[in-house]
């Protein structure tokens, strides 16, 4: 979810092509153990179906079985292909036609697509999702933006945030010297990553250490003392449960970060498009943190936690499949 901008030339598009359709035959093959398919197929529209892929963290596996469920419960044949990587490898298996549709973030996929920066002002949830739509590539649509946000964080422990008097992401500029950073690899890279911070707070890390994104490597490299900030998601659980401390954004270098679903307009139908509006309109940010925290910290299924979450807050034409 951290974002940055792309180079959109035909090789680089070619060369991320062959990464997705690699990612994904290994999906389709059973062997990855990084990542999960499921070809459940119900409903009685055989005419209606769809792909629905995502990232590999676990708030992203929830939003897909999200998706998967309430389609599956209005007669959809869903297939899910999960946990396939990156940004950089899910989204070009969308526009190549592998998948169909993925959970996103407004403002994350907007910096991703922009390479020009034309939109490089634009912060705030409405700004933010009429860039998007400028920039979404031929056949891609956005559909309504949910309320529910998840922004990207520098997170600290309690001690070293009353160590170094930290609250926000400026408090860290005249430290950075003498902290370890740690987070996903496109951190290095992305513009709400190292250069980003460079830029808009001055901010330079003594170092960086390559983990994964909030993920247990993360968090552990953290806990441990291992790395003294680490790169995380406003809305994981973790943090709260550790008492640890969420740094604000003081000079906005990050847009909005709204849940959107992005889909393959030839793959997806009126109603499907009315069902996932229904979603991202009946989902919070509270309820982001309360199910990233059962599956992150209590250990529960990501597909029962979705399948409990359409239970309780979609009506009862949308049910979840079994």
């Amino acid at each position: 979810m951290t974002k940055g901008t792309m180079n959109m030339g035909s090789g680089w598009k070619l060369g991320l092509g062959a990464l997705a359709l690699a990612a994904l035959a290994g999906c389709s093959g059973g062997d990855d153990d990084n990542a999960e398919e499921n070809t459940a197929q119900t409903g009685g529209n055989d005419q209606a179906s769809l792909t629905i892929g995502s990232t590999n963290f676990p708030e992203q596996l929830i939003l897909a079985n999200i998706y998967a469920d309430v389609l599956r419960g209005d007669g959809v044949n869903v297939t899910t292909r999960l946990n396939l990587g990156s940004r950089e490898v899910v989204f070009p298996a969308l526009t190549n036609g592998e998948i169909d549709l993925l959970p996103e973030y407004t403002g994350a996929l907007m910096t991703y697509l922009d390479q020009d920066e034309a939109h490089v002002n634009s912060r705030s949830p409405e700004d933010v999702m009429s860039a998007l739509r400028e920039v979404l590539p031929d056949g891609i649509e956005a559909l309504d933006a949910s309320p529910a946000e998840d922004r990207d964080a520098l997170v600290v422990t309690r001690d070293t945030a009353d160590q170094y008097g930290l609250e926000t992401f400026s408090d860290l500029a005249p430290v950075s010297g003498e902290l370890t950073l740690g987070g996903p690899p496109e951190t290095r890279t992305r513009d709400v990553g190292i250069p980003g911070l460079k830029r808009v707070y001055d901010i330079e890390f003594a170092g960086f250490r390559s983990l994964d994104a909030g993920g247990p490597l993360t968090r552990g490299a953290l806990a441990n003392g291992d790395i003294d900030v680490a790169r995380m998601f406003s809305s994981q659980g973790a943090i709260a449960e550790n008492d640890w401390v969420a740094l604000r954004d003081d000079k906005d270098l990050e847009p909005a970060q709204n849940i959107v679903p992005i889909g393959r307009s030839e793959a997806l139908t009126d109603e499907m498009r009315d069902s996932l509006n229904r979603v991202s309109a009946a989902l919070s940010t509270q309820d982001l943190q309360a199910m990233n925290h059962r599956v992150e910290i209590d250990k529960d299924d990501p597909a029962e936690v979705a399948s409990q979450w359409v239970d309780e807050h979609m009506d009862n034409d949308s049910q979840t499949a079994n």
